[in-house]
């Protein structure tokens, strides 16, 4: 499974189109606070659409307080500072979870963070005159290019609703 990691995020319109995306893709979403938005917020629902009941996700008041749940697990880190890039073949192996941090809209994650993590930072390339990518596009960016080195476990690869091919 993929752990999308939400560092304080920012919009609620991104983190209802990630919670859509985690949904569709079986991840799990934990939400690192303080968020200046409720989780029940309008913009949140409408975004996510009726995605949200069924999307699997927590929140941690502190980066303190996820940090000690989850002590000891392999984190990557994405950012324009990165080391790697997100494509390198870094999961196509993976047979335990997967936790992938991503920051706020604004700020990224904090620097002190990424200064301890250098190593298991991710990139993904673009302009160097652009600042930044959408928030839930880098997350479905980056969470389908882990799913496609792991060849889409437990996705349905054609219709199941309609049951229609062509």
């Amino acid at each position: 499974m993929i752990h999308i990691i939400l560092y304080h995020p920012e919009i609620p319109q991104n983190t209802g189109n990630i919670l859509r995306t985690a949904m569709a893709t079986n991840s799990k979403v934990h939400i690192i606070g303080p968020i200046p938005f409720e989780l029940n917020d309008k913009a949140l629902k409408r975004s996510g659409m009726d995605y949200l009941k069924d999307a699997d996700y927590d929140y941690f008041d502190s980066y303190e307080e996820f940090e000690k749940e989850f002590k000891g697990k392999k984190i990557y880190f994405v950012t324009k500072y990165g080391t790697h890039l997100y494509s390198e073949d870094l999961f196509s192996n993976v047979l335990d979870d997967v936790y992938v941090m991503f920051g706020r809209e604004s700020t990224g994650i904090d620097k002190e963070i990424l200064s301890k993590n250098k190593d298991m930072t991710l990139r993904i390339p673009m302009l160097s005159t652009a600042r930044s990518l959408n928030l839930s596009n880098a997350v479905a960016i980056v969470t389908y290019e882990i799913l496609r080195q792991q060849k889409y476990p437990k996705l349905a690869t054609f219709d199941m609703i309609k049951k229609y091919t062509i």
